[in-house]
C-alpha cells in the first residue's frame, strides 16, 4: 500500500509547465561576453540581396560564393561570429488530395525551427539571435510554437531541469515591430501539447484513474471560466454506465469519469462542442490478454484523454470565447478475479446490451457510455458538436501510419472543417467510411450487439459502434496514434506526440 500511495503522490505533484519562448527579449541586441552565440535568420520571402548581404556579413571568404549560390530551404555553416542558419521556405508541388496532405506554411516553420533546437544545445549556444525578414504571421507562430515544443523531454521535466541547457534569445523583425501576441499565442499552444505529451508518457503506476482525476481536480491552475467534476464508481453506477464500470472493475484504482466544463466570461452566441477523450491508463487487453510486445506501450492508451484535457487548458489559458465541455473516460483494463469475461453481457447506459466478444476492445466501451452523457446535456449545453479522440484501433495505424489520424464522422461539413483544421496544423487526419453494411459483424444471437467483430474494417466497426451512442448529433471521431516513435521536427524526443491538439484548436479558432 505505501508504494501505491507515494506512487499517487508523486503524480499528484502540480505540473508546471514552462515556456522557453516567453523568456524570449524583443527587439534588443542580444549581451555577450565571451560567450558562444548562434544567429539565426527567417527570410519569409524570395530576397538575394538579403541573403547575400547575411552572406557577405557572416561568412569567411572562402564560403561567400557557394553560400550565395545555395537554393536550399536550410543553410547552416559557422562564419566569423559564430554559427548561423538561413531559413526560406521555397514553394512545393501539391501531391494532390486537394491539397489537405500538403504541408502547410505554418507547419514548415514549426518543425524546421523545433528541429534547430537539438544544433543550438549541440553548439553549446548561449546567447542567440533571432531574426524575422518578410515573414507573415503564421509563420512566425509556427517558429515559435516548434521552438517552445521542442526542448520537451520527460527526464529533464520531471527531474526540474526543464530549460536548463537552452540559450538566451532575442527576438527582432526587420520591417517593423515584432507583435509581442504571439509570443503568448504561441506558449499556450505549446504548452497544451507538452501537456499532453507528458501525461501520455507518466507511467502507469503514477497515472490511474485516481490519481488522474486528482491531477485535474487539485493540481492544475485552471481560470475562473473552468470547473471540474469527478464521476466515482458510485455515481457512475447510479448513472447505470454499466460499459464504462464493467472495463475497470478488475483494476486497484476504479473507474471515473471526468468532465471539465468551460464557459466564457462573456456572453457568446456559439453553441457548445462536447471532446470525449478515451482514457484507459493502462491496456493489458483484460483477459483477452495481450502478447508482451503488443503491452509494452499501453500506458499511451490514455492518449485521447490526454488531448482533450490539454484542448481545455488551452481554453481556458487562450479565454476561448464559446462554451466547451471535455469528458475524460478514464479505467484502467486490468486481469484480475474481478475482471470483466468474454461472454460477458453488459447494459450500457442508453439502454443498449452488449456481448463482450473481446475484453481488448474496451476503448469503445468507456467512450461509448461518456459519449452518452456528453450527447444528453440540455438546454444552454446541448453540444453542436460532438467529437472524440481515442487511440483506438491498430488497424487504423496499418491503414495511415503513425502520423495521419483516422476520421469518421456523420457530418460532411464536420468533416470537412477537422480535415482541413489538420492539413493548416501540420496535424494530420484522413477520413475514412462509415460503411453500415460492416455493421453485421457485430451481430449477436444474445443482445443487441458485440463490441467487437471479425479481423478485417476493425477501425471501421469501432467507429460503427461508437456512432450507437451518439443519437443523432452531429459527431465526429478521430482514432489516433499519440506516439512518437523517434525525434522528429517540433518533437524533440520520442514518446507522447500530442497528436490531435493542434488540429482541434486549429478547429476551435476557425469557429471565432
Amino acid at each position: 500500500m505505501a508504494k501505491k500511495k507515494a506512487s499517487a503522490a508523486k503524480a499528484s505533484t502540480k505540473l508546471q509547465i514552462r515556456s522557453w519562448i516567453e523568456t524570449f527579449e524583443i527587439g534588443k541586441e542580444p549581451k555577450t561576453k565571451n560567450e558562444m552565440t548562434g544567429f539565426v535568420y527567417f527570410l519569409g520571402s524570395e530576397d538575394a540581396n538579403k541573403l547575400n548581404g547575411l552572406v557577405e556579413e557572416h561568412a569567411l571568404a572562402w564560403q561567400m560564393e557557394s553560400l550565395k549560390k545555395n537554393d536550399k530551404e536550410f543553410i547552416y555553416f559557422i562564419g566569423l561570429q559564430g554559427p548561423v542558419w538561413i531559413l526560406r521556405p521555397r514553394g512545393k508541388n501539391s501531391v494532390g488530395h486537394d491539397g489537405l496532405l500538403d504541408e502547410a506554411t505554418y507547419t514548415w516553420a514549426r518543425d524546421q525551427f523545433g528541429s534547430l533546437v537539438a544544433h543550438f544545445k549541440a553548439h553549446h549556444v548561449k546567447s542567440l539571435r533571432i531574426e524575422f525578414s518578410g515573414t507573415e504571421k503564421v509563420q512566425e507562430l509556427g517558429a515559435l510554437v516548434g521552438l517552445d515544443m521542442a526542448p520537451y523531454n520527460y527526464r529533464q521535466f520531471v527531474d526540474g531541469k526543464q530549460l536548463v541547457d537552452l540559450p538566451k534569445v532575442t527576438l527582432l523583425k526587420t520591417s517593423d515591430d515584432f507583435d509581442k501576441s504571439l509570443l503568448k499565442e504561441a506558449s499556450i499552444r505549446a504548452r497544451a501539447v507538452t501537456l499532453a505529451r507528458h501525461l501520455v508518457n507518466l507511467p502507469p503506476n503514477d497515472l490511474n484513474p485516481k490519481s488522474y482525476s486528482d491531477l485535474a481536480t487539485k493540481n492544475m491552475s485552471w481560470g475562473k471560466n473552468l470547473k471540474v467534476t469527478v464521476w466515482d464508481e458510485k455515481k457512475l453506477a447510479a448513472e447505470k454506465m454499466g460499459l464504462h464500470l464493467s472495463v475497470g472493475q478488475g483494476a486497484a484504482h476504479g473507474p471515473r469519469m471526468v468532465h471539465l466544463k468551460y464557459r466564457p466570461t462573456k456572453k457568446s452566441g456559439l453553441k457548445p462542442v462536447a471532446f470525449v477523450g478515451k482514457g484507459i491508463t493502462f491496456d493489458t487487453g483484460g483477459l483477452d490478454i495481450k502478447p508482451s510486445s503488443a503491452m509494452r506501450l499501453m500506458k499511451k492508451d490514455m492518449g485521447g484523454s490526454a488531448t482533450v484535457f490539454a484542448l481545455a487548458l488551452w481554453a481556458s489559458e487562450s479565454q476561448y470565447p464559446g462554451p466547451l465541455d471535455f469528458y475524460l473516460a478514464l479505467a484502467e483494463n486490468a486481469v484480475d478475479a474481478n475482471a470483466f469475461r468474454p461472454s460477458d453481457i453488459v447494459t450500457a447506459r442508453n439502454g443498449m446490451k452488449v456481448e463482450i466478444d473481446n475484453t481488448d476492445a474496451e476503448g469503445r466501451l468507456v467512450l461509448a457510455d461518456v459519449l452518452d452523457v456528453a450527447c444528453k446535456q440540455k438546454g444552454s449545453d446541448d453540444p453542436e458538436y460532438v467529437i472524440d479522440v481515442a487511440t483506438l484501433t491498430g488497424a487504423i495505424k496499418v491503414g495511415l501510419g503513425a502520423e495521419i489520424a483516422g476520421l469518421f464522422s456523420n457530418d460532411d461539413d464536420l468533416a470537412n472543417e477537422l480535415t482541413k483544421a489538420g492539413q493548416r496544423a501540420g496535424d494530420l487526419n484522413w477520413r475514412m467510411p462509415l460503411f453500415e453494411k460492416y455493421w453485421g459483424d457485430l451481430s449477436s444471437p444474445f443482445a443487441d450487439c458485440k463490441n467487437s467483430g471479425g479481423g478485417f474494417g476493425g477501425a471501421i466497426t469501432a467507429a460503427l459502434f461508437l456512432q450507437k451512442f451518439v443519437g443523432g448529433k452531429k459527431w465526429a471521431h478521430l482514432d489516433i496514434y499519440a506516439w512518437a516513435d523517434r525525434a522528429s521536427g517540433a518533437i524533440g524526443s520520442s514518446g507522447g506526440s500530442g497528436q490531435a491538439v493542434q488540429c482541434l484548436i486549429e478547429f476551435l479558432e476557425s469557429r471565432q
